[in-house]
């Protein structure tokens, strides 16, 4: 008897069949001597759409909502029918007495398998593939120790609830608000409160108004300290006279070391990456969104093999890896990190709870680098650079802290006070590992943190009593700064300190507020557009809080681990999706949409609006059942302008096409013949010569089948 094997990806399934020794290559499987291995595209299987319960539901009517069935449907996704087909029919062989689920190790692969499975009506026993990496050896070991299916049946109800809960809110909200406002609304779960705090940040930024402010400094030969009073505990004065009175006060004033305090401190490592917190460093550090982290993860993990599972929340490693470490160690031993990494392999490595503790892993640990050597000139530059980071994040997991001595000093100068810090490394420790890169990008940090700082500067000797004979104050000017837009990298922070999404969803989430075009990115930040900053206004009160998407992300936190009821938290979901929809029925809110246009409608006379598409620019009618759209922008062409050399737009006029430069204003016909060379050409040649053959084997002179071709053109009736 054999084992259906089911993976998430053909490219997995094809990775996992050659370590099983399954060599006989079908369309839709492959097989070997103990296994059949098979593979979904993503999801085969999703909840049925409303008109899959009712024809009438295709037509979007607010009285018909909301949308509640009673019990939520299945249907197999349209566009991968045949593999679907394919499954169902190695289900039904006899030769099969088991199903091994090797999807993803999480919940949404769980999901991906259990509703095949649901819909293939398997009812045979099945056992789960749990491993964190995808190397030959954690294939065969996860083999060597599959764990029940029914293990994770708490879980699979966790990604069930998910998905419902998103399917009853996500539809009746985004029907409610479209039909009512008769524009293209969408809202949901999880996007609509991230909408909501990025759009508190903008009104903050909007009602902010700036202030001057002063500070006193000093200058006392090679260093600098700052005035800080009690009832000034930053230093800022936004009185200019009180600042001027200070600054006359001490003016000329003895400056003398009044306090002097050394202490010894010391700094950690930092904890393994999680996703969220991976997304976070290559959006700060090389502009990654938070989906292009995901997708050059997924690769690294899926086909180069050289990381572990990706959508991890966990910090830390579990005590049963242990023992691989230095095995990791040794196979990143390779020119770019030898010199860090040889130093650990020659002694024992120093385990502690910041690095392995099983009371903080749920179900997969950190990212860190697989057993198997990186081959780093067959990876793209980017992948490269995110696979450096979690890299040099795990050799820096076995480096001592970084120890140094930080020096205080309090200056009097005609009673009042100054002070200044500096700081001198004694052991640099885990920041080796990076460098001076990793210096200098903190000292920036720093400055913008705190641009009244003199964090880390270099303080000569100094002795308590000291007198300072040359300083020379000044007060420098400011401006109070508005809150910063959020770039992708501080609201995933915000996002993972209200629990919203998940670290597999969470790039998800922003990137449908960007294609909805609710947000819109700006070089690394990002912000509401009008049509955003509206949705925000019509959507309840209660689907605004990221508090109540907390709530029920928890509560699925709680079914997944067997102690929530599936029952209760979609009782109270569809509940809420009621009074939502009636919210929305009963609101009396206008909504004028953001993007009207002068230009009108040809068909119904009402204005167009301009949205964005992958296309280009579309002008839309604003009448949702009107349907009315033209292209809002002209197609660009590959020909390019003989002055800017930039690209030419195409237009049709009366005499024909033509394209012109829309800055230089050079205008060039097009014309409609094939141009002479590829494939038009030849069928043009081609035309020609059964046009003009006389169908007689021409001789060695070219010339003469020429004249003769033309002869023939020009006197048809000629023999």
């Amino acid at each position: 008897m054999k084992s259906l094997v089911l993976a998430e990806k053909p490219s997995v399934a094809k990775e996992i069949a050659r370590v099983l020794g399954c060599t006989q290559k079908q369309k839709h499987y492959m097989e070997g001597p103990k296994y059949v291995v098979t593979w979904a595209l993503g999801h085969l299987v999703t909840l049925a759409e409303p008109e899959d319960y009712d024809s009438k539901y295709k037509a979007w009517e607010l009285d018909q909502l909301p949308l509640l069935p009673e019990r939520m449907k299945l249907k197999v996704i349209k566009e991968t029918t045949p593999q679907f087909r394919a499954i169902a029919q190695l289900a039904k062989r006899n030769d099969l007495n088991q199903l091994i689920i090797a999807t993803d190790a999480g919940r949404e692969g769980e999901l991906v398998a259990r509703w095949i499975m649901e819909e293939i009506h398997w009812r045979k026993p099945f056992q789960r593939l749990w491993i964190s990496s995808q190397t030959d050896k954690a294939i065969l070991d996860g083999f060597a120790k599959l764990k029940p299916g029914r293990d994770y049946d708490n879980l699979y109800q966790s990604a069930v609830c998910r998905a419902e809960a998103d399917w009853l809110i996500g539809l009746n909200i985004t029907r409610a608000l479209t039909c009512k406002y008769n524009a293209q609304l969408a809202a949901g779960r999880v996007q609509t409160p991230t909408l909501s705090m990025l759009m508190e940040r903008e009104n903050e930024i909007r009602a902010f108004q700036s202030k001057d402010y002063w500070l006193l400094r000093t200058q006392l030969g090679g260093f600098q300290a700052m005035w800080r009073g009690k009832h000034n505990p930053d230093g800022r004065l936004f009185d200019k006279a009180a600042a001027d009175t200070l600054l006359n006060q001490v003016k000329g004033a003895q400056a003398k070391v009044s306090q002097l305090k050394m202490t010894e401190k010391s700094e950690p490592h930092p904890l393994a990456y999680d996703l969220t917190e991976l997304q976070r460093d290559a959006n700060r550090k090389y502009g990654f969104s938070a989906k292009q982290t995901s997708n050059l993860l997924q690769r690294l993990y899926e086909q180069y093999k050289l990381v572990t599972y990706p959508r991890t929340d966990s910090r830390y490693l579990t005590s049963d890896m242990v023992p691989t470490l230095k095995g990791r160690l040794d196979a990143i031993c390779i020119q770019t990190y030898a010199g860090l990494v040889r130093p650990l392999l020659n002694k024992p490595l120093n385990i502690t709870k910041r690095i392995a503790d099983d009371s903080k892993v749920s179900d997969h640990h950190a990212i860190i680098p697989t057993e198997q050597t990186p081959l780093l000139h067959i990876l793209s530059h980017d992948e490269r650079r995110l696979y450096d980071l979690i890299a040099r994040r795990f050799i820096a997991l076995f480096y001592p802290a970084y120890r140094y001595d930080e020096t205080a000093v309090t200056i009097d100068i005609g009673g009042e006070s100054f002070y200044a810090k500096g700081r001198v490394t004694k052991e640099p420790g885990w920041k080796s590992v990076y460098g001076q890169e990793l210096i200098s990008s903190e000292q920036e940090d720093e400055e913008i943190r705190d641009e009244d700082s003199g964090g880390s500067q270099s303080l000569p000797k100094l002795q308590s009593g000291q007198v300072i004979p040359d300083h020379r104050c000044t007060l420098e000017k400011h401006a109070t700064k508005p809150p910063s837009r959020y770039t992708e990298a501080s609201l995933l922070s915000v996002m993972e300190k209200h629990k919203l999404g998940t670290p597999a969803t969470r790039a998800d989430i922003i990137e449908k507020l960007l294609s909805t075009d609710t947000i819109e990115r700006k070089m690394n930040v990002l912000q509401p557009t009008g049509k955003g900053a509206q949705l925000i206004e019509l959507v309840v009160p209660s689907l605004r809080s990221p508090e109540l998407t907390a709530k029920w992300e928890l509560e699925l936190e709680h079914i997944a681990k067997g102690t929530g009821s599936m029952k209760t938290f979609l009782k109270a979901i569809r509940e809420q999706t009621t009074a939502m929809v009636q919210a929305v029925k009963q609101s009396t809110i206008e909504y004028k949409p953001h993007n009207l246009t002068h230009s009108k409608c040809p068909d119904c006379g009402k204005n167009l609006q301009e949205i964005k598409s992958k296309r280009g620019k579309l002008l839309v009618c604003i009448d949702r059942e009107c349907g009315y759209k033209r292209a809002g922008e002209p197609m660009l062409s590959n020909k390019r302008c003989m002055q800017c050399h930039k690209k030419m737009e195409i237009h049709t006029g009366k005499a024909g096409k033509y394209a012109q430069c829309r800055h230089c204003n050079v205008i060039e016909m097009l014309s409609d013949e094939p141009r002479a060379g590829g494939k038009a050409a030849k069928r043009n040649s081609a035309q020609l010569i059964n046009q003009f053959s006389d169908n007689v084997a021409v001789g060695s002179s070219l010339e003469e089948a020429l004249k003769a071709a033309m002869q023939k053109k020009q006197n048809p009736e000629s023999p």
